[in-house]
């Protein structure tokens, strides 16, 4: 069944329609989230709360872009919401994830190299989350997940002009803030 037909039978309240139109948007959803929020637990959170905002709003569905592009703004606008209240949690640790499963799957994949690899995720996610909201909403959509400028465009309700620049002077504070641990990028240290 066509995306225009499920939206339409969603819209009516059938569930099995809105939950195929979530399974096409899960995967996406919880990346955006998990970058915004930079923790599992509150980009699980967030990503079901942005899905009963799907549920509860799909009537008001007018098609003035692409479903996802909508999807994606709920999704935006949802963790935007939980970051202004300030919500936490703390980081798991590599002792944590061996405990949880994690193995090594090949020679290269040792525990030091993965906490080098962890580190560096890391300081990557602590310079995202300094950056003010409208910038890391930007450089999240532009360079984790791969959006056109005008879906940003569209996402943030704003001109490509404005994402433009925020990208552009997102990544030259990313720039600045990770170059005091640039021994974390240095090519040899992988």
């Amino acid at each position: 069944m066509d995306e225009r037909s499920l939206i339409e039978r969603a819209s009516k309240g059938d569930g099995e329609a809105f939950s195929q139109l979530m399974s096409a948007q899960e995967g996406r959803m919880y990346a955006v989230a998990l970058r915004m929020c930079g923790h599992r637990e509150d980009a699980q959170d967030c990503l079901q709360e942005a899905m009963l905002r799907v549920y509860r709003s799909i009537s008001g569905f007018k098609g003035q872009s692409s479903f996802a592009t909508w999807v994606y703004r709920i999704t935006m606008n949802t963790c935007l919401d939980e970051l202004r209240r300030g919500k936490r949690r703390k980081a798991s640790s590599l002792d944590e994830r061996i405990d949880a499963g994690w193995a090594p799957v090949d020679d290269m994949d040792t525990p030091e190299h993965h906490a080098m690899r962890t580190e560096q995720r890391r300081a990557l996610e602590r310079a995202i989350h300094e950056l003010p909201e409208d910038m890391r909403s930007a450089v999240v959509l532009r360079d984790i997940q791969g959006c056109s400028y005008d879906e940003i465009a569209d996402i943030l309700g704003t001109n490509v002009g404005t994402i433009k620049s925020r990208i552009s002077r997102a990544r030259a504070r990313l720039r600045e803030i990770l170059s005091a641990q640039m021994e974390l990028f240095d090519r040899t240290s992988v």
